[in-house]
């Protein structure tokens, strides 16, 4: 089974996928310019990549993002198993993680990585 994760962000949404057993990759994060725009970009990369099952960071501590994340999978015409995992957390330590090897934080590697982490936790229930 084919694994995509998303860590849908104001900006910015991570991916990463899982194509065989549990090797998570990240992959180029999709700038956001509209959620129609970023919906579409990432259905795309979920057809190319065949993926089965999405599984989709949701903040157990904002409200706010819970309900704009809902939405945003909600535009996706996704066809798959949608999966919600715990993300608390994941962004700080992707930061940890690629510390002294960012200089520019805009650029989503931190967003592919926290999805990545997100993916891997999911993963290792």
């Amino acid at each position: 089974m084919k694994l995509a994760c998303i860590d849908v962000g104001l900006k910015r949404i991570g991916l990463a996928i899982c194509l065989q057993s549990d090797i998570v990759t990240p992959l180029p994060a999709i700038l956001r310019k509209n959620r129609n725009q970023a919906s579409a970009d990432v259905l795309t990369a979920l057809r190319e990549w065949e993926i089965d099952k999405l599984v989709v960071g949701y903040p157990s501590a904002s409200d706010d993002m819970q309900k704009r994340i809902t939405h945003f999978i909600n535009l996706l015409e996704f066809e798959g198993e949608i999966i919600l995992q715990e993300e608390n957390m994941s962004s700080i330590e992707a930061e940890e993680l690629i510390k002294g090897d960012i200089t520019y934080k805009r650029d989503g590697r931190i967003d592919s990585i926290a999805a990545k982490i997100i993916l891997e936790r999911y993963l290792q229930k």
